[in-house]
């Protein structure tokens, strides 16, 4: 079920026809994800979007695991960054699917810790277990 996010954006699970929206905003942060990858994820219900008037403006994909799901990627459009949107999209998936795991960059652990996440290094990055 859609909920409201910060502002005027909506955040819902993705449908087929926001694949190209998703793929918009994962390009637009650098993030390697695959189209195929991406549309398998919609396809089994595990990408979430952040939607402001039919526009994607963030988005999460996580693959499902036995117990709970992965982050793949998380991304938010440049200018509607810091805004809340990537951690409503966040609450969403940590709603439909616990624990929620991710794995990070250093610069990125703030966000995730503020989220509630346990946070350890492995290795050059972090693994976040939010339960």
């Amino acid at each position: 079920m859609p909920v409201e996010g910060p502002g005027d954006v909506l955040v819902r699970r993705a449908s087929p026809r926001d694949h190209l929206g998703v793929m918009r905003v994962l390009d637009g942060a650098n993030l390697e994800l695959s189209a195929e990858t991406a549309e398998r994820r919609i396809d089994a219900g595990t990408a979430v979007v952040a939607d402001h008037d039919n526009r994607i403006v963030g988005a999460l994909v996580a693959v499902r695991r036995d117990d709970g799901a992965h982050v793949e990627a998380i991304a938010v459009r440049r200018r509607r960054r810091a805004n809340g949107v990537g951690s409503a999209l966040v609450e969403f998936a940590a709603e439909q699917w616990t624990p929620l795991t991710a794995d990070f960059d250093p610069d990125v652990k703030p966000f995730y810790e503020s989220l509630g996440f346990d946070c350890e290094k492995r290795g050059e990055r972090y693994r976040g277990v939010l339960d």
